[in-house]
């Protein structure tokens, strides 16, 4: 009976004998047909390899090393380190669902070592590589946390809050891990029961947090606040501004921005220079007027070079952006100059990337 790494499971192998967590808890059953859930089940509770059955009475070649995934030279920084976080966000949410204490040290590194590389994310432009709808709540995780990091720059908060509103926005919806997943990759229409277990999802995410060291209050309330609105119409309280922690005033933000432009199980994406402007036009009574105005603000500032598709199909390139008109920037399209903020009919569809 072999004794095989984790990392070289098949999928529909069986196993030969429990397995048991290091708590000294069955996990899963001598007999069980491994598939592609069971292994990530199995890499999340930190279990290093399993006995499997022989196949028609030969042995399975066991190994000895764990394969590791080969980077080349060429792939960015920024983006082993999203990958890297990728895949430790996938094990904490399956810890967070079967009520395992969080890994904070290994979350807190590596957001670190990804958020040194900060520079290489772009907020209206970045797109994470090989996703799929399966894994949205991860990426958008990830890029909230991301979001929210750099909001807090831009609107001058001290270097103490910096890596806890990180936190943050990586750990924002971790009430999720415990909501059905039929339910959250539903296509159609939520009934309302099924809306009202997902707004569970904050208060479930709060219970997780309440008791984790490493990180503060701001962490544990935006779990929790990060669906209150200002003018108290927002889940689970119905508090309002002067109630809401900072912290889940700026992840609110960069959470509604990063939903709204990403493919989700019942909605496509929506342009970010729509979102932004959608923002603006809300943000008095629902989210904070002041962070909004801050967030357009510097986020289209780094849009001059940027390729993007209009509303008529036209592809250009922005070439200026008017501050009093920062989602409306002037764009070059084959030497013609069009001036969004002039006409009005038109707008940025779709963002392309730099030239």
């Amino acid at each position: 009976m072999p004794n095989v790494m984790v990392s070289q499971l098949k999928y529909g192998e069986r196993l030969g004998d429990n397995v048991i967590t290091k708590l000294g808890n069955v996990l899963f059953n001598k007999g069980k047909i491994i598939n592609n859930r069971d292994i990530e089940i199995l890499q999340a509770f930190l279990i290093a390899s399993v006995f499997i059955e022989s196949k028609n009475g030969s042995e399975v070649e066991a190994t000895t090393e764990e394969a590791k995934p080969k980077e080349t030279a060429t792939t960015p920084p920024f983006q082993i380190e999203y990958q890297n976080m990728l895949k430790l966000l996938k094990r904490v949410y399956l810890l967070a669902n079967g009520g395992q204490p969080l890994p904070i040290f290994d979350i807190r590194n590596g957001l670190e070592a990804l958020i040194q590389h900060i520079d290489a994310y772009k907020v209206l432009t970045f797109a994470p590589k090989n996703r799929n709808l399966q894994d949205y709540i991860y990426h958008k995780s990830i890029m909230v946390s991301l979001t929210s990091y750099s909001l807090a720059i831009w609107h001058g908060l001290p270097q103490k809050d910096l890596m806890q509103i990180a936190l943050a926005g990586l750990l924002h919806d971790i009430g999720t891990a415990k909501v059905d997943p039929a339910i959250l990759e539903k296509k159609g229409r939520l009934t309302e029961a099924e809306m009202d277990e997902i707004k569970q999802h904050t208060l479930i995410g709060y219970q997780i947090l309440k008791n984790v060291s490493g990180i503060n209050e701001g962490v544990k309330l935006t779990a929790v606040q990060h669906h209150e609105r200002e003018d108290g119409s927002g889940y689970p309280l119905g508090i309002k501004s002067d109630q809401i922690h900072l912290y889940a005033k700026i992840v609110a933000i960069a959470d509604i921005y990063n939903a709204m432009t990403n493919e989700r199980f019942h909605k496509t994406a929506v342009s970010p220079y729509i979102v932004l402007e959608q923002l603006f036009t809300e943000s008095f009574g629902k989210v904070d007027p002041t962070l909004v105005q801050v967030f357009i603000n510097k986020s289209t500032q780094i849009s001059n070079g940027t390729l993007v598709k209009l509303s008529d199909n036209r592809v250009g390139e922005i070439i200026f952006s008017d501050r009093s008109n920062p989602t409306r920037p002037w764009v070059n399209v084959n030497g013609t100059i069009v001036n969004l903020t002039l006409e009005r009919s038109l707008f940025i569809q779709d963002v392309i990337g730099h030239v």
